[in-house]
């Protein structure tokens, strides 16, 4: 067990973002496409921290919650290939729904509900 262990320990402490995820300190973002720093790759993965999510090359894609400061829910989504897709909630500091949308949009702009 010792033996199992040890390396597990040893691959965590130095290599957190195996554990843990990225967060989106560790990329970047190149004409609208998210990488991870110093690579070309488009980053395809989760995000944990302040913001968390998953991306899909390079796009966000699925569930996304954003967190205020204080630990309390800040904004929760879902986006599709880059774009808000489906309802969203954004919550004031102290937890109270403060506004919902709803619909389908592409670049930014409604389209559908």
């Amino acid at each position: 067990m010792k033996r199992t262990l040890a390396p597990i320990l040893l691959l965590t402490l130095l290599f957190p973002s195996l554990a843990f995820g990225e967060t989106m300190d560790d990329l970047v973002e190149r004409d609208g496409i998210h990488y991870k720093k110093f690579t070309e790759v488009p980053f395809t993965g989760k995000t944990t921290g302040n913001r968390q999510g998953s991306f899909k090359n390079g796009l966000k894609h699925g569930p996304w919650v954003r967190y205020h400061e204080n630990g309390e829910l800040a904004v929760k989504g879902t986006f599709g290939d880059g774009e808000f897709d489906g309802p969203w909630v954004t919550y004031d500091e102290d937890g109270t729904v403060n506004e919902q949308y709803s619909g389908t949009y592409k670049n930014g702009v409604k389209v559908g509900d």
